[in-house]
């Protein structure tokens, strides 16, 4: 992993809060309902095809991903081509014996922003509490043929209800924090209120 270009952390920048964290509001506009993944499998050769198809559902030619929090390696990131396939992913991401473990982001990271030079799309990732955040579809019809395709994927309502308890030790999620992530990740405020 190589230092990181100040066009690739601009990107970033643009897209994201890069000091805010979950369940606060990660993204600056995209406000469309979020998609939640596993935080372990979005750094893994299975992620891959679904961020090169959220890329060229905007038209970007690449992908970039920032480290934003980790043990060592924060402040790097990488620049990948759509074109790339997910062994280039995990050659760019992921620990081989030729890395120190804590130099990998598969590995070190605890935070990271992935988007592409649109800035129309974002998946934000925290190790704590284990989520991603996808948010950037075009429409719901192309946010729910990305989960169908590329899950498993849950909306806020289903992360809470089934994936964060763990994250508590099982227990319930507390109040706040439950509450502050549906408000911020939940259906847009004009579709909720459409039946009104």
């Amino acid at each position: 992993m190589t230092s990181i270009p100040d066009a690739v952390r601009a990107r970033a920048a643009a897209v994201f809060d890069l000091d805010a964290r979950l369940p606060g509001r990660v993204f600056w506009e995209l406000a469309d309902e979020a998609v939640f993944c596993e935080f372990d499998l979005l750094l893994t050769p299975d992620a891959w095809p679904a961020l090169s198809a959220l890329a060229r559902l905007h038209g970007d030619r690449q992908v970039d991903l920032l480290v934003v929090e980790a043990d060592g390696i924060a402040g790097s990131g990488l620049s990948l081509s759509v074109e790339a396939t997910p062994d280039d992913y995990w050659a760019e991401i992921g620990f081989d014996s030729g890395k120190e473990a804590l130099e990998t982001v598969t590995i070190a990271a605890r935070t990271v922003a992935l988007t592409g030079p649109s800035g129309r799309w974002g998946c934000w990732g925290e190790r704590d509490p284990e989520v991603a955040v996808v948010r950037g579809f075009p429409g719901e019809a192309a946010r729910h043929d990305w989960r169908v395709r590329y899950g498993p994927c849950a909306d806020a309502a289903d992360a809470l209800a089934s994936w964060l308890p763990q994250v508590f030790g099982n227990q319930r999620v507390p109040a706040v924090y439950a509450a502050e992530l549906a408000a911020n990740y939940g259906a847009p405020r004009r579709n909720r209120d459409s039946s009104v």
